[in-house]
């Protein structure tokens, strides 16, 4: 008997940046999404106040688009004092893999596959590309998880999201980004290892 392949579940992301929300629409029906799950910390924009949270909610209401708010996986996290994620230079994503690490993220996530599982969603924040956007970051967490995360770009665009290729997965599934100073001897001398317990994940280019 032939085995049949499952595909993996899809969960897109987006983000509002300057568009007009005619513009994001048009970007998520292109993906067929029906939910939109702001992962924004703060729901609000004064530059851009058709992104703020009641009106985005109402403006994707009229075209049979929901929308859930989660501020569990919002960004503008504080870094730890003693953050395993060293790699990250910058303090917003360096807070962020800390706090993909707490039990309020793994409950979100969870609630997030369950939903995305029911529905096309996709998650939204402000940056227009996902290098720029914590949910960079959060698009490690569920590719980790066996989904195919995909980024709704400008134009029509669409980017399979590849993970990033200092993500350590350890046995327990916990996620980490190690700099030089927090990986394992042989990782540091070369020889492929990342030591006990974790493996390294395919790179971003």
């Amino acid at each position: 008997m032939v085995a049949l392949s499952v595909a993996a579940p899809t969960l897109f992301t987006i983000g509002h940046s300057t568009r007009t929300l005619e513009e994001l629409v048009a970007l998520l029906r292109g993906g067929g999404v029906e939910l939109v799950v702001d992962v924004r910390r703060f729901p609000g924009s004064r530059r851009h106040p058709q992104f703020g949270r009641e009106r985005l909610e109402e403006g994707l209401a009229a075209t049979g688009i929901g929308y859930r708010h989660e501020e569990r996986l919002g960004g503008r996290r504080k870094p730890r004092l003693d953050s395993p994620n060293g790699s990250w230079r910058n303090e917003q994503f360096r807070g962020y893999a800390d706090h993909m690490g707490s039990a309020e993220f793994a409950a979100a996530l969870q609630e997030l596959e369950a939903i995305a599982g029911g529905k096309p969603t996709a998650v939204l924040c402000a940056e227009a590309h996902p290098s720029q956007c914590h949910r960079n970051l959060l698009a490690d967490a569920m590719a980790a998880r066996g989904w195919e995360v995909v980024h709704l770009l400008a134009g029509g665009a669409r980017e399979v999201h590849q993970l990033n290729p200092r993500l350590r997965i350890d046995e327990g599934g916990g996620l980490s980004y190690p700099g030089e100073a927090e990986k394992p001897a042989s990782a540091r001398r070369g020889t492929g290892g990342a030591g006990e317990g974790q493996r390294s994940l395919p790179g971003l280019g």
